[in-house]
């Protein structure tokens, strides 16, 4: 079995740390340098744990787990306006990072409002692209189950955050976490840090019961080595925006127009199969600027085998 770790260190003798990763035979998944820090989240054996955290004490960084790397989360407020884009939200998205998610911030275009508030389908579409997504509602209990229409139509799994603890929207989100409503300071204090920490166990076990359902029928390839063979193309190599590859738990999201490079991705050759054969590759909703691989199970693929002989 993989797991997936993070290092937080200085750049000093890094190149240490990436000859053992390579040696147990693990993979870089992310890395950010900041001047001489430098963050490494990768994807290691777990019977070399050891072997990792000795190095990276010698080096004089930090090695811990990260039970959200390989995912990618939105979280969602009302709007952009400071009404609906409280600090808890920006608290609640550092907590995922520090988890090992990929967090993005975003809000709706017309969700102020308790009667006028509305949620597009191509929001939806958006969303659904998100291996989970955290939405963030305000602090007046009507307002909170009037507003459960935003969130019963999106498939990705939901966790609800609000003020008061709504009744009747259980079987509309995975999870819901009451006590965290709109304010306009951090949340610094040891009852509020609780909450935080609440919020990010509870998406845990969310991701977890995914990660579970994907167990029973596997990925016919893993993200993490679909991420290596694309890292070759020259066009994601060369990308200037943060983290050209995204991991998600069912496939990843690459950082170049699908319309550009539609015939590399149609044709890359991973297993003897052309990666069309074995994951749906789309355009990203968001503004069509990336390209979403979602990777079929082996199950899926047998089926499409036993059709083909038919």
């Amino acid at each position: 079995m993989f797991e997936v770790v993070k290092y937080d260190g200085g750049v000093y003798r890094s190149a240490e740390l990436f000859e053992a990763i390579e040696d147990v035979g693990g993979t870089v998944l992310h890395q950010l340098r900041s001047a001489q820090m430098l963050t490494v989240t990768m994807s290691i054996p777990e019977e070399d744990h050891g072997v990792l955290e000795s190095i990276s004490k010698e080096i004089g960084g930090d090695l811990r787990s990260v039970p959200l790397a390989g995912t990618e989360i939105a979280v969602v407020g009302c709007t952009l306006g400071r009404h609906h884009m409280p600090h808890p939200i920006c608290d609640i998205a550092e907590v995922l990072r520090e988890g090992g998610a990929i967090s993005v911030v975003m809000g709706l275009a017309r969700g102020r409002g308790k009667n006028t508030s509305q949620i597009s389908k191509r929001e939806i579409e958006v969303l659904d692209e998100y291996d989970a997504v955290i939405f963030m509602l305000g602090n007046f209990k009507p307002c909170v189950e009037t507003k459960r229409f935003l969130i019963e139509d999106i498939t990705a799994p939901v966790i609800l955050v609000s003020g008061p603890m709504p009744d009747g929207m259980d079987d509309c989100c995975e999870a819901i976490v009451a006590g965290v409503g709109r304010k306009c300071e951090r949340m610094k204090s040891a009852e509020e840090r609780a909450k935080l920490a609440e919020i990010g166990s509870t998406v845990n076990k969310v991701i977890a019961e995914r990660k579970r359902q994907l167990e029973e029928d596997p990925l016919y390839i893993h993200p993490a080595e679909l991420k290596q063979l694309l890292e070759t193309y020259e066009p994601i190599d060369m990308c200037l925006r943060p983290a050209p590859i995204v991991l998600h738990l069912d496939g990843l999201r690459v950082k170049i127009p699908y319309k550009e490079h539609k015939d590399y991705f149609d044709n890359l050759m991973v297993y003897g199969r052309r990666l069309s054969e074995i994951a749906d590759i789309t355009e990203s909703k968001l503004q069509d600027s990336s390209t979403l691989i979602r990777i079929r199970t082996t199950s899926q693929i047998e089926d499409a085998d036993r059709k083909k002989q038919q």
